[in-house]
């Protein structure tokens, strides 16, 4: 943010929550890309595949996602894996 723009306090607010649930906010997306993945083909799906990597690399859980896990299903490409995964990040929260 530029020097000397302040954010109101409304909007001080919005971006509080924004990052108070973002990762719920992730996860929500992340089960959008599944039903996307779910029909998408070619360019498309490579496309999703790389937002979902993207995704799954910028949720914070405790404990932390192995780096592993998410070469395997990404590099895989294994749609039930994520959703799998998915539904565990989802019963944890």
């Amino acid at each position: 943010m530029a020097k000397g723009q302040h954010l109101s306090r409304y909007q001080q607010g919005i971006v509080r929550r924004f990052y108070l649930h973002r990762g719920t906010i992730l996860i929500t997306r992340l089960q959008e890309l599944v039903s996307d993945l779910a029909v998408a083909e070619g360019k498309k799906a490579d496309a999703l595949w790389k937002r979902a990597e993207d995704s799954l690399r910028k949720l914070e859980t405790e404990p932390p996602i192995p780096e592993s896990r998410i070469e395997t299903i990404c590099t895989n490409r294994d749609l039930r894996g994520l959703a799998q995964f998915l539904g565990e990040l989802q019963a944890k929260a």
